[in-house]
């Protein structure tokens, strides 16, 4: 935990140490600048950060150097930026409660709210502990059973939810480049961000890849996973992971037995969940911009757009919970909308104390007294025979 916490603050207070130190120039037509731009680099481009493109002069000037002064006054605390904050406390608590509503649809209704409410509160603590690309969902089986969820239904509900998730983002990606131009999506500091588009593409293409094998594996070919993974886990150099890549092989055969019959209705309400929960941690971001920036409707679909960048940077992050990474994606890729690095490093410590922080402090606090409980619970259902 400890970890996580020291790695994301880490970097965050060096981004804004580093932000502190630079050197930025912005435009200005009320007639106070005191810069002129030259093409310095011959690249045709105004570089904002780099000193070397503005000469100073007594008068005609149209930049002016910003400082940290500068940068707080335009920071104004009216009544919509309290409002705005208020929504994104109200997004991430929805995000929450579209989970717990999920796992209780999931588990049709035998865990209680209260129950739904410490499942999801460890299963994030254990995925903010967690490399993005490990997760949370091999804990999170543990955490159902000693709630009662048997072992084989649990390794389905689990499975089901990844499907989910990973349904959400292969239906998300096209829905947003219908509004927005991808090159708009990453960032313009990386050479135009091909390098990241790259990257990205090929992960969208493995969790595509992953999404429709799971759905035909669950849905209409019950032992595909399994002879498929048998298949692959022949060759020598995975050989020795065989017997575990059979084992998610029935596991995922477990998942089909379990919920492939459930009504169409039923598969309606638990995506709208997914998608509840997803669109609810999205907004988060989009609610602190709002309270601080001026943004128009195509800026927020912008915003929603890049935070799918995001989320796949942070999924292949090998820190806790994506500690590091995500704070610098957050200024990378949203950094056109705001020329202040340093407003953009305080709005990224902000967005990670409001959806990254909470869940250690909670699931540490929740954790010891859950497993003396469940504990407890377990030794008196022996004792009874059950």
């Amino acid at each position: 935990m400890w970890l996580g916490i020291g790695i994301g603050l880490g970097v965050a207070l060096w981004m804004l140490f580093n932000s502190l130190q630079e050197v930025r120039f912005v435009e200005v037509s009320d007639g106070t600048g005191e810069y002129i731009w030259k093409d310095a680099n011959g690249n045709g481009e105004i570089d904002n950060g780099n000193a070397a493109e503005f000469i100073q002069v007594s008068t005609g000037g149209i930049y002016r150097q910003e400082q940290l002064s500068d940068t707080l006054s335009e920071v104004n605390w009216t009544s919509q930026s309290v409002f705005w904050l208020f929504m994104t406390i109200l997004f991430a608590v929805g995000r929450d409660l579209f989970y717990i509503n999920r796992i209780r649809m999931l588990t049709h209704n035998e865990l209680s709210w209260r129950s739904g409410y410490r499942v999801i509160m460890l299963w994030e603590f254990a995925s903010a502990l967690s490399p993005g690309v490990v997760g949370g969902a091999a804990v999170a089986m543990f955490i159902l059973n000693r709630e009662k969820i048997a072992l084989g239904r649990s390794t389905a509900i689990v499975i089901i939810t990844a499907m989910l998730d990973n349904l959400f983002y292969v239906l998300m990606i096209p829905l947003v480049f219908l509004f927005i131009d991808h090159a708009h999506l990453f960032p313009h500091s990386t050479g135009g961000g091909l390098a990241v588009q790259y990257v990205f593409w090929i992960g969208f293409t493995a969790i595509f890849s992953m999404c429709l094998f799971l759905f035909a594996s669950i849905f209409l070919v019950p032992g595909l996973a399994t002879r498929f993974l048998s298949f692959l886990f022949r060759f020598p150099l995975l050989k020795k992971w065989r017997n575990g890549a059979i084992q998610t092989g029935k596991d995922i055969e477990t998942a089909s037995r379990e919920l492939k019959n459930e009504r169409f209705s039923f598969w309606i309400r638990v995506f709208g969940s997914t998608f509840g929960s997803w669109i609810s941690r999205y907004l988060v971001i989009n609610a602190i911009l709002q309270a601080f920036l001026n943004l128009g409707f195509i800026d927020h679909i912008t915003i929603l757009g890049k935070q799918l960048v995001l989320w796949l940077f942070m999924l292949v992050s090998p820190t806790p919970g994506g500690s590091g990474v995500a704070e610098y994606a957050f200024g990378e890729l949203l950094s056109s909308f705001s020329s202040s690095a340093v407003l953009l490093a305080a709005l990224a410590v902000l967005w990670r104390l409001v959806s990254y922080f909470p869940y250690l402090f909670i699931g540490a606090f929740l954790l010891p007294r859950w497993l003396r409980n469940t504990r407890r619970k377990s030794h008196t259902d022996k004792i009874q025979g059950i």
